[in-house]
């Protein structure tokens, strides 16, 4: 039976029912840059801990008369918020005022993963430049693909789930207010999460072994590919390290670029045998598994944290 538009309307309106009108999409992720992109390392990570790994994201929040933009960071391993800002733009000054929130909060200790996706303002030289400064390592998603940061997507959902669109605001100072009851009062105090066995992450973080001190003090760990061979993990000498250095145990040595790997390696350990002791901070972070990671992977990983003392046997 066709039906014309017109009568459908008509029956409609004298029924008191309304369209719903799809929501528009806003792109709040601008990857089409000439800008560095950085290697994923979130996806090889194995938390053991707290500010081992923080993930990123922006999303943007309707107003009655414009658009909103929200940069949060979250700490991986508890789910917990550390850091947002809500600004009327998308520029890079957004998710830089989000990370400096979350430095003041945490301090994080070097060697801290960084992941987002390549949107162009994580990739814009001024929040590279606190990555760095604060000797952080930058990571970030592959293309199109959100399931790379699904803890920070997963929060966004339930922010506009449970908050957003259950709500109405006058402006942004009012959305402003209403967001920050909700993650340091509800969500990140209250909330309860599966993945965390039913705890707040607050609660999580308070219970888990690091923090009282039951848990061994190595960091997260990385593995790149499967390894078949056992691998080992070299220690640096007792009393010179608070932690391990991020360090890889696995050469790759079916490759014939052998010379590449042995200057990226030796690089790094010239670089730091010379170092005093205030020098030597310390990443939380070891890679236990390189098999499988080429040399210009790995001559391009050593290159982007030539500030960091990093150990690494390509």
């Amino acid at each position: 039976m066709w039906v014309n538009h017109k009568r459908v309307a008509r029956i409609m309106r004298e029924d008191n029912l309304l369209a719903v009108q799809p929501r528009a999409f806003v792109v709040t992720t601008d990857s089409q840059h000439q800008l560095e992109v950085y290697l994923n390392l979130a996806s090889r990570m194995k938390l053991t801990g707290v500010n081992q790994l923080w993930v990123a994201d922006i999303t943007y929040i309707r107003l009655h008369r414009e658009f909103v933009y929200l940069a949060v960071i979250l700490d991986a391993y508890s789910r917990k918020v550390v850091g947002w800002e809500l600004d009327g733009t998308l520029a890079a000054r957004l998710p830089i005022a989000a990370l400096e929130k979350a430095i003041a909060e945490r301090k994080p200790p070097p060697g801290l993963v960084h992941h987002s996706d390549r949107g162009v303002q994580y990739a814009s030289g001024d929040y590279v430049r606190i990555l760095t400064k604060h000797q952080m390592i930058p990571s970030m998603s592959r293309p199109a693909n959100p399931y790379d940061n699904a803890s920070c997507e997963s929060f966004l959902k339930t922010l506009k789930r449970e908050e957003i669109y259950a709500s109405s605001y006058e402006n942004l100072e009012h959305l402003r207010v209403n967001i920050g009851i909700f993650v340091e009062q509800y969500y990140n105090q209250q909330r309860l999460h599966s993945a965390l066995g039913y705890r707040s992450p607050e609660e999580f973080e308070r219970q888990a072994p690091c923090q009282s001190g039951t848990a061994d003090s190595k960091g997260a760990t990385i593995t790149f590919f499967t390894s078949s061979a056992q691998s080992s993990t070299g220690m640096p000498e007792q009393g010179t390290q608070r932690r391990p250095l991020l360090q890889t145990s696995s050469p790759l040595e079916n490759h014939q670029d052998g010379s590449m790997n042995d200057r990226c390696a030796k690089g790094r350990l010239s670089q730091w045998k010379g170092s005093t002791n205030e020098q030597q901070q310390v990443c939380q972070s070891k890679i236990v598994s390189t098999e499988g990671f080429t040399p210009l992977d790995c001559a391009q990983f050593c290159a982007h944290h030539q500030t960091l003392p990093i150990e690494t046997e390509c």
